[in-house]
């Protein structure tokens, strides 16, 4: 595969995420680097994260790895343990099971930047650390978000008052 040419990828946006709970992402963006260049066994995505904005809601994965690299302004990488300042360089790793609840916020007042690569797994579970919510991924299926022991999602845990 030839050299990448991030001006001619895309940006994409958005959430799977139900109700209110949208709202924490709703500054992120990505470039889906690794479908681009045609990689099938892990995915690879240049995150893009405006200030006020998390790249998710804190959680950890089952089934995946995860690991980031900085690339542009600063995050706050928020963990179980605490948090720590992430600059362009800095790196970080979450192994598959491993239940270190994560994600990363911008709270200066530049966009910044990170490349994530994870694992592509058939199917997947993720723990969200903070609320009581587990999103299952399974071939052919939507993601189905639920409470930590299966059950169906509220609308006040969600902040959907329709």
């Amino acid at each position: 595969m030839p050299k990448l040419n991030l001006s001619q990828i895309g940006i994409d946006a958005g959430t799977s995420y139900p109700g209110k709970l949208a709202e924490t992402v709703s500054g992120r963006s990505w470039q889906a680097l690794g479908d681009v260049g045609g990689i099938t066994q892990f995915g690879v995505n240049l995150v893009f994260i405006e200030p006020g904005s998390a790249s998710s809601l804190r959680h950890y994965h089952l089934q995946q790895d995860e690991f980031a690299m900085m690339t542009e302004g600063e995050l706050v990488l928020v963990e179980d343990d605490g948090e720590v300042v992430m600059r362009p360089g800095d790196c970080a790793a979450w192994p598959a099971g491993q239940e270190t609840g994560h994600h990363l916020v911008n709270r200066s007042d530049k966009r910044a930047a990170f490349l994530v690569v994870g694992t592509r797994t058939p199917s997947e579970t993720v723990i969200y650390s903070d609320i009581d919510m587990m999103v299952t991924d399974a071939p052919g299926a939507e993601s189905n978000f639920t409470r930590k022991d299966g059950s169906p999602l509220t609308a006040d845990q969600i902040g959907d008052n329709k």
